[in-house]
């Protein structure tokens, strides 16, 4: 039996009046915004803070993310962001997000980024400091 994957973050938010669209459901680019805010809180904790990861020498940009809606989210729900981590390139990482509202999952969301440097915004591969910190939180691989 395989363990359930442990979270690096799990970022609490409360869904606001605006986010919501005509039909009275959270519109569908909102769930970017929250994976993107639960991308800097992964960070604050990997890393102590957005600044701290980038005086490292790297920052982290999206290259491609896919969503998939499993259950409409409304005005005033309690939802949690949680934060694996999937993949682990030589100048990339994939992260999955998984948006709960009392443990049922309303959406799951997997984002490519893409590591740059702060200062050129061209690819590049992340410093073995950084790498070593991602690392401790890929998923155990199957025998």
């Amino acid at each position: 039996m395989t363990e359930p994957r442990k979270p690096i973050v799990e970022m609490p938010l409360r869904v606001r009046y605006h986010e919501c669209d005509g039909q009275g459901i959270v519109f569908n680019a909102n769930y970017l915004a929250y994976v993107d805010m639960a991308m800097f809180e992964m960070e604050r904790a990997l890393f102590g803070s957005h600044d701290e990861a980038l005086a490292l020498g790297v920052d982290a940009v999206v290259a491609e993310s896919n969503l998939l809606y499993r259950a409409p989210c409304r005005y005033d729900d309690e939802l949690v962001v949680a934060v694996f981590l999937n993949h682990l390139g030589t100048t990339s990482l994939i992260i999955d997000f998984e948006i709960t509202r009392g443990g049922d999952l309303c959406a799951e969301v997997k984002t490519r980024y893409v590591f740059v440097d702060p200062a050129t915004l061209r690819k590049t591969a992340p410093p073995a400091s950084v790498r070593e910190v991602y690392a401790a939180f890929l998923p155990a691989q199957a025998d």
